[in-house]
């Protein structure tokens, strides 16, 4: 993947990602029809829409790159994959077809098995993050690039995490009193990451559970702020693994690393 330009590559997403935010919005608007799925997980026809018009860019601009996404089998049973994209079309189906706003559309790059680059989409939000190295992390304010740097009203004894749930488990709570965690915020989608990012919030410590297309754009995003994601055994996280599972995790921003 040396001749990959990732840069050029993501920056010509960003219209793409806006636009399917778009037809997600409109599409919601006019009413949604669902299903369920055999892993009794909902899927809407936004995100069907969303990941045609996510994977007809993907192959126009990096054809030789396997994509694997959430809504569809293609390559997920591939053993040795290295190079390749993780898609999510819609991250927080729940919040998405119940008129709610913390869904995102997510895209992660993994080279070499770890995320080179990021881009998610809040289409309900209106907010858009993306990065493609190290110090290269970036939220679209006004139609202009404004790098994420993680400080933002950080205030060492008011530490604020987000969690999925509003019930903490033990082993949680003891990571949480590790970091002097005064409040934590429930948060379901890929969100977290951003929120993280940017410096509104501080941190996550989650358990193993969804895929690695749920992570792989924030991962990149949160990393490339400043921050850090490791398992609860301080691990980096990689990609490909099998049946492309996440490991526990801990999030921080830049300003507790």
């Amino acid at each position: 993947m040396t001749d990959l330009n990732i840069k050029r590559t993501v920056e010509d997403l960003i219209n793409t990602f806006i636009y399917a935010g778009e037809v997600s919005l409109e599409l919601r608007k006019k009413g949604l029809t669902k299903e369920i799925k055999s892993d009794n997980t909902p899927v809407s026809n936004g995100d069907i829409e969303v990941n045609k018009i996510l994977t007809k860019k993907l192959k126009e601009i990096t054809p030789n790159i396997p994509i694997v996404s959430e809504e569809t089998s293609d390559n997920k049973l591939e053993k040795n994959l290295k190079d390749f994209w993780l898609l999510d079309p819609i991250d927080g189906t729940y919040d998405y077809i119940n008129d709610l706003d913390e869904f995102t559309i997510n895209a992660g790059l993994i080279i070499n098995k770890t995320p080179a680059a990021g881009l998610i989409f809040a289409p309900a939000k209106n907010r858009m993050f993306y990065s493609y190295g190290l110090n290269l992390a970036f939220e679209v304010i006004n139609g202009k690039s404004i790098k994420l740097g993680s400080s933002k009203n950080f205030e060492k004894n008011n530490i604020k995490f987000v969690s999925y749930s509003n019930k903490i488990k033990p082993e949680i709570e003891k990571i949480h009193k590790k970091f002097n965690v005064k409040s934590f915020t429930r948060m379901k989608s890929a969100w977290k990451f951003c929120v993280i990012a940017a410096g509104e919030f501080d941190g996550c410590v989650a358990e193993p559970r969804a895929c690695e297309w749920d992570i792989a754009a924030g991962h990149a995003i949160l990393k490339h702020s400043g921050g850090s994601i490791t398992d609860f055994e301080n691990k980096e996280i990689t990609y490909g693994k099998k049946d492309f599972k996440n490991p526990s995790l801990i999030l921080k921003s830049k300003n507790i690393v």
